[in-house]
């Protein structure tokens, strides 16, 4: 007995070719019906990457907190203002330059320097670390000055962007009257 050969043409498809066509047809139709909710996922696969594998930079290296004039007189009549952040968080070589400018009538110590009415304190930062100060400004007289290491990888990147905008985000402290 001789086997039997059978032969098939380019015309005909086997089972798991005709399944493929299906599903391959169902995720065309699926397309075609979503076209919104695939483009909105596109460009958050988009943004992400970019925030990823973007370069960090900034326009500035100096983060600037000012003390507004009547903070003193206000808090001596009672009212509870806190105008600087308890946590200042910065970034070596984006934004490691902290800059406080004292707009109040009157001196305010930071640290072991005393500034006047109408100064500004420059203090570069250059080692990643926890840094705690003492601050008239501050009710509770302290500070935290916290310096992250440059957002070298991309996750980095990408929480070091996130970061950014939910400071952004957050609302102004409260300021004296003018």
């Amino acid at each position: 007995m001789r086997p039997r050969i059978t032969r098939t043409t380019s015309r005909s498809c086997s089972h798991r070719e005709r399944d493929g066509a299906r599903a391959g047809d169902a995720f065309v139709k699926a397309l075609t019906r979503h076209p919104l909710s695939i483009l909105l996922a596109g460009g958050a696969i988009a943004v992400t990457a970019w925030a990823a594998l973007a370069p960090v930079r900034s326009a500035s290296r100096d983060e600037i907190f000012e003390i507004p004039k009547g903070t003193w007189a206000r808090r001596m009549g009672g009212d509870a203002v806190e105008i600087l952040p308890d946590e200042i968080r910065l970034t070596l070589g984006v934004r490691d330059v902290l800059v406080l400018r004292n707009l109040d009538d009157v001196p305010q110590i930071f640290g072991p320097t005393l500034m006047m009415p109408g100064q500004s304190f420059r203090l570069p930062f250059a080692l990643a670390s926890r840094y705690e100060f003492a601050c008239t400004a501050h009710a509770s007289g302290q500070m935290t000055i916290i310096v992250d290491p440059f957002p070298e990888t991309p996750w980095a990147r990408l929480r070091w962007r996130v970061r950014e905008l939910l400071n952004q985000q957050r609302p102004e402290r409260d300021e004296a009257p003018t």
